[in-house]
């Protein structure tokens, strides 16, 4: 049986224009609305069917402000079955702060009588590209890590996980327990149903504080890559401007003589 535990982040949406905070530190989302990032949408999906497959429970944890529980009640809809909320402020956690807190959790539900055998996270931050939280959590627990895989599931007390590599697709074994994060596109994210919506709504949440002050983030700040060049070239007009759409057909390889 296993009981692994997703951990998600309260980003901003990065569907519309990306706006910086003032100081360069975070996004700013007041104009975008919040949400969680495709990575962990999948790792959310994946932790559900796990422990579906073996009769265990996911649970999800999330390190935010108050906000953030409706990142925790997301994920409750779809499956998971219990929730742990880690208040604080997370533009004041570094990558190593989060990892010791949800290392935290792991040893906490452990001694609970509720252990965690494998730990799924997105394959990195959406809103400040870290990707370091996986590897700092597994050197912090002393398990075995993975990333960017989109694939994975359990048997004998081993992990298999697989995605794409720079040589082809790539699968790892690693004994359990392990910490994995994971790419978005190997799993279809479920959609919440109406009686998961109205169950997450009244499920209880483990609120609890931080184990010790956070040292920060180390980044200067964030920078937002200048927009990509553009320009239009006029071909003509009407019938006049038809010879040099073909030849631009020709350029393009979509026609040949």
């Amino acid at each position: 049986m296993t009981n692994p535990l997703v951990c998600v982040k309260r980003v901003v949406d990065s569907s519309s224009e990306v706006v910086l905070t003032e100081d360069g530190q975070g996004v700013d989302g007041r104009f975008a609305g919040f949400t969680m990032s495709a990575h962990e949408e999948c790792a959310v999906e994946i932790a559900v069917q796990v422990a579906a497959a073996d009769g265990g429970a996911a649970s999800v944890m999330t390190l935010g402000d108050a906000d953030s529980v409706e990142q925790l009640r997301a994920a409750l809809a779809v499956g998971c079955t219990s929730a742990t909320h880690v208040q604080a402020d997370s533009q004041a956690y570094g990558p190593a702060d989060v990892a010791r807190e949800i290392a935290a959790v792991v040893r906490d539900h452990e001694a609970a009588g509720t252990p965690h055998e494998l730990v799924l996270l997105g394959n990195d931050a959406a809103d400040s590209g870290d990707f370091q939280v996986g590897i700092r959590l597994a050197y912090e627990l002393g398990w075995p890590v993975v990333n960017g895989v989109t694939h994975v599931s359990v048997s004998d007390g081993e992990v298999t996980a697989s995605g794409a590599g720079p040589d082809g697709h790539e699968t790892f074994r690693l004994p359990l327990p392990a910490v994995v994060t994971i790419l978005e596109g190997g799993v279809e994210p479920r959609y919440p149903s109406v009686p998961g919506r109205m169950k997450a709504k009244k499920a209880p949440i483990e609120e609890r504080e931080p184990s010790a002050e956070p040292v920060g983030p180390s980044r200067v700040r964030l920078v937002l890559p200048p927009p990509s060049p553009s320009s239009v070239e006029i071909l003509g007009e009407g019938a006049a401007a038809a010879p040099a759409v073909v030849d631009l057909f020709e350029q393009l390889g979509v026609l040949s003589r």
